[in-house]
Parts: structure tokens; sequence; C-alpha cells
């Protein structure tokens, strides 16, 4: 971005705040930071007359990973009920509208590490990573006790509806991709015929929360919110692209699956077992191969040209690996 763009940025950015901050403000710095597949964040301090605030942007990329994306809008409406229902999230303070031709809303921004794979492996974090198991399950019990009326603009799907959506992504790729196809009908095949319904955060894995040494911090980026089976949220950690190379502790790389699924369960009073937990690893690889092949075609098709978007598609062919051993041993 150049200066001038930068500086434009910044205008209209500071603008959309006075509504919310009061007149006497002033943009001291406004950073882009690294990462994120389809959304900018943006480290914001801004001066005021109670003195500096630290805040994050979050503002629309240039495409989204799935169909069912929420808004911006969306998702800062679902960050306010989760704040409001003492999940511990960054405290969002308003949806800003469109930013130079984007959606963006604006939150607190909170210390601690977010990078999955410094979580999973630095010497520093090694007692977070004894208490983020728990602390998981402890949040996963909270998002899913949240009142589906609060948040009606969040869509209820079952399994079935997944296995559908994720068949017509890849239909639009128009490329053959046979481990996929294969994960597809196996998981049309096995899936639970009913299920009960919650409100889902729909990505919560170690990649994003923000770890401190104390462990769980706040949990991240809720774009993919909606409502269904509480064994997919609670299975997708398990992926093991959000494992980091740490491979053989299932759990996000951070250690293993039972103790953290008998804590969820004992706090919802729910029996998830590890079978339904095994259908939705699989449905979880589906999801981000898919989701990365998609990406993968803004780079491809000269959409958005980007370094990122391109290695995405080659992350897909190792969830297809991935997908292929996992199909062999649930058989």
């Amino acid at each position: 971005m150049t200066p001038d763009v930068d500086a434009a940025l910044s205008h209209e950015l500071r603008e959309r705040l006075v509504p919310l901050f009061g007149a006497d403000i002033w943009v001291e710095r406004l950073a882009l930071l690294a990462g994120g597949a389809s959304k900018e964040a943006w480290a914001l301090d801004l001066r005021t007359p109670q003195g500096m605030r630290e805040l994050l942007v979050r503002r629309a990329g240039g495409g989204v990973i799935h169909q069912e994306t929420l808004t911006l809008e969306d998702e800062h409406r679902l960050l306010e009920v989760a704040f409001a229902s003492g999940v511990r999230v960054p405290k969002p303070y308003g949806y800003l509208g469109e930013i130079a031709g984007r959606a963006a809303f604006v939150s607190e921004r909170v210390s601690g590490e977010t990078i999955g794979r410094r979580i999973v492996q630095r010497p520093e974090l090694v007692g977070a990573r004894a208490a983020l198991p728990a602390q998981m399950a402890e949040e996963l019990a909270k998002i899913h006790a949240i009142p589906a009326d609060r948040v009606p603009f969040l869509g209820a799907v079952g399994a079935r509806d997944v296995v559908g959506r994720l068949t017509k992504e890849v239909d639009r790729l128009g490329d053959a991709h046979p481990a996929i196809e294969l994960g597809l009908a196996w998981a049309g095949r096995r899936a639970p015929a009913r299920s009960e319904t919650v409100v889902l955060h729909g990505d919560l894995r170690v990649g994003n929360l923000a770890v401190t040494q104390a462990g769980l911090g706040h949990v991240l980026d809720w774009e993919f919110g909606h409502r269904g089976d509480p064994a997919e949220d609670v299975a997708w950690p398990l992926v093991r692209a959000w494992r980091f190379g740490i491979d053989h502790l299932r759990l996000g790389g951070i250690g293993e699956v039972e103790p953290y699924l008998e804590r969820y369960n004992t706090l919802t009073g729910r029996h998830l077992t590890l079978a339904s937990l095994d259908y939705w690893e699989i449905v979880g690889n589906l999801k981000w191969a898919i989701g990365a092949l998609t990406q993968s075609h803004r780079h491809l098709s000269g959409q958005q040209r980007s370094v990122e978007l391109a290695v995405l598609g080659r992350l897909a062919a190792e969830m297809e690996f991935e997908l292929l051993h996992l199909l062999e041993r649930a058989g």
C-alpha cells in the first residue's frame, strides 16, 4: 500500500471512529499485520483524551474461503453476543461499514501469541500447552451454550447440509480431485441422521487463539460461526493441518484428545464419543482442503496474485493425502 493510500485509509477510518470514541481522536499508528487468508487485520493505536487505545481493525480481504462465511457485520454481531455471554473474546467496539470499499469492524487489540507453529513449539509456552486442552473445552462449552435466539442470523446446518455445500464448492472448482470426491461420498453415506444443534465458532483451533504463558487468552476469528452439531466444533482442532508439525499430539499439536473430550462432556452434560469426532475430523479435512483450493484459485485465476494463496493450493495436496489415511482407518 502506498503512503497516499495509507493516509486516505487513516483519514476515512478516523471519520468512522468518531461516533464511537468522540471527535477528539487521532490515528497515531495504523499497520497491516501479517497473516490471514481472507481478512485483513490492522493494528491501530488511537490517541484519545483518555489516553492511547490499542485497537484492531478487521477488514474484508479480496474473497472468502467458504460460501457460507459471515459478513463482517454479522461476525461483529456474533462477537458482541459471545462477549456478553462470557466467552474470552476481544471486546468489540463497533461495526464501521466500508472503509475504502471494504467492510470492517473495530475491537480491542489483545496480547498473546497467535502463530500456531510457535504455540506448539516455543519452550516458554510449555505451561500454556498443558493448560490449553481444558481451556479450549471450557470455551467451547460456553460458546455452545449461547442461546440460538440471540443470533438469529446464523444458519443451522446438519452433517448432510455440510457435505452438500462442500460438494457444490468442489464442483465449482472445475478440477478433478479424486481423494476429496471419495471423502465426500464417504461422509455422505456416514452422516449422522440427526443431532443436537448449537451455536458453533466454526474455526476454534490453536492458530485462532491468542495464547499467553498462562494459556488461552482470547478466542479470535469468528467468520465461520453457524449453528450445527457440537461434535463439528469439538473435532475441528484435531485436523492434522492444525497440529503444525507436532503430528503425534492429535489435539492441535498440544495434547491428547481424551482429556479434552472428557472435560467438554463434563461441562456440558453431553456424551460426545471419539467415534463422532473421527467422523467430523474427516469432514474437517474436506472443509479445509476445499477451502485451500478455493483460495489458491484466486491466485491462479489472476483475481488476486499472492504467494500465500498459491501456497494454500500446495497444502491442499497434503490434506488429500491425510484424507486417504483417515478413510482407510475408518473403513
